[in-house]
């Protein structure tokens, strides 16, 4: 049963459409002009307003237009008039009025006209239930853990949501930053606009700056029409600018010119258009640092950190651990059909690991994990034997001093090149991220490869899947 409110200074009017309405089951209520109107609105909403145009005191048109600015822009609204003309159509119509019927009317052709409205208010709610559904999955509850860390950190999504500032998330590689900024564009109001998330350590200098803004039929061998860049797909949303750090000392310079105008140049155009996207960017190095050494511009840094959200590594939150396993082991449970739950020995190996890869090490762990327990409880056979033989006080009695001595220079390059192949593992190949492991720059990690003639070692580990 829908409401209906029926706004006439003519008692037969609301008479007859009140017989007509609630003999098809709706709630019915009418006023006598305008005003009366918009109070019993106050006490109680409609989903439909039928309203004559002409009336004392406030007549249809100027009622239309309180509803709206009242922020129902949703609500139904139909009006009905003796004295139809072009010019009140039209301004019915650009201040949101669903129809415009003229008296005397035909009942059933007024009926449908309703039917249609109230159709409309369906298609709106279900549309709205859908969007945030939407903005839950991608919101806060998908970041696990109740930690005094991370409650530090949903509040300052929170708080970041509602202002337009640029954020830079930091954190080690695998604590979650695209899921903080998802989190920040769902809970802002940007939330029904795109969000669009671009890996700036994937791409050339050249590739990336096309990716981001754009290019012009026939600016470079291959355009063979214009593309639309990420910024401009962005527009009214949300850019994610994961790995920051990767980018080139000249799409800094491109970029910072963005953030100051707010004005995009696709490459090969000789103007500018206007873009209002919110930047998140995010990075697992030290930008101050880098800024301080010259590799990453001052400016650009201080543009991009107005809010820093840093997000802890997963060995400085272990009161998290639990919980996030019984989240994985649940995500994986539903995806493969099993029901398994997890041993309390196996339990306290995962409680007791480093997490060097964080968050993404433990997903793809239990994933492993779940995927090869026959059993309904998984064992620590089924965990990796870096986990379950891990021991931080292992390297202590390790590297006690010898009683003959040792060769110090032997010894130092043997120790750099396992920690090195240590960090190549953890990392998956990974270049980059094995050298932020290290603490170092990536150059400096390749230096260390060429001194031990290891330098296809990665590429081994990225083809092998180790």
């Amino acid at each position: 049963m829908s409401n209906l409110l029926i706004v006439d200074d003519e008692q037969s009017y609301r008479q007859l459409l009140s017989l007509v309405f609630e003999g098809d089951g709706h709630n019915i209520r009418t006023a006598i002009n305008g005003r009366e109107a918009l109070l019993m609105l106050q006490d109680e909403p409609a989903e439909v307003i039928i309203s004559d145009v002409k009336m004392p005191d406030m007549d249809g048109i100027e009622l239309l237009n309180a509803v709206r600015e009242l922020g129902l822009p949703d609500v139904g609204f139909v009006l009905m008039t003796a004295f139809a003309t072009v010019d009140t159509a039209r301004e019915a119509f650009k201040l949101g009025a669903d129809d415009f019927i003229q008296k005397p009317f035909d009942v059933e052709e007024l009926k449908l006209i309703v039917k249609k409205a109230l159709q409309k208010q369906e298609l709106i709610a279900e549309n709205k239930a859908f969007k945030l559904a939407q903005r839950e999955r991608g919101s806060i509850k998908n970041i696990i853990g109740h930690s005094d860390k991370m409650q530090a950190v949903y509040q300052m999504i929170e708080t970041v949501a509602e202002v337009q500032s640029t954020v830079l998330v930091t954190g080690e590689s695998g604590t979650g930053k695209e899921l903080v900024a998802r989190a920040i564009h769902d809970l802002s109001q940007r939330a029904e606009k795109p969000f669009i998330s671009i890996n700036c350590g994937a791409f050339t200098e050249t590739l990336l700056e096309s990716e981001l803004f754009g290019y012009v039929k026939g600016s470079f061998t291959g355009a063979n029409a214009n593309r639309k860049g990420l910024f401009e797909a962005a527009h009214r949303g949300t850019i994610f600018l994961d790995e920051i750090g990767e980018m080139s000392p000249s799409m800094q310079v491109k970029l910072l010119r963005v953030l100051q105008e707010r004005k995009v140049r696709p490459v090969g155009a000789h103007e500018e258009f206007s873009v209002d996207a919110r930047v998140i960017a995010a990075t697992n190095r030290d930008l101050k640092k880098m800024s301080d050494e010259g590799t990453f511009r001052e400016d650009l840094f201080y543009r991009i950190s107005v809010i820093p959200i840093h997000l802890p590594p997963l060995r400085e939150r272990k009161e998290d651990i639990t919980e996030l396993v019984t989240h994985f082991i649940k995500k994986f449970c539903e995806q493969t059909g099993r029901n398994v739950s997890i041993s309390p020995k196996a339990s306290q190996f995962l409680e007791n690991y480093a997490w060097h890869g964080n968050v993404r090490e433990l997903e793809h762990t239990i994933e492993r994990a779940v995927a090869l327990e026959r059993s309904d409880e998984i064992q620590p056979e089924r965990l990796p034997e870096h986990v379950t033989n891990y021991n931080p006080t292992r390297i202590q009695n390790e590297f006690d001093f010898p009683d003959n001595g040792i060769n110090m220079t032997t010894h130092l390059d043997n120790l750099e090149k396992t920690y090195v192949v240590e960090a190549l593992k953890r990392s998956g190949g990974n270049q980059t991220k094995a050298a932020d492991l290290l603490q170092m720059p990536v150059r400096s990690l390749r230096h260390l490869l060429d001194k031990h003639s290891i330098r296809t070692l990665s590429a081994q580990m990225r083809s092998s899947g180790e």
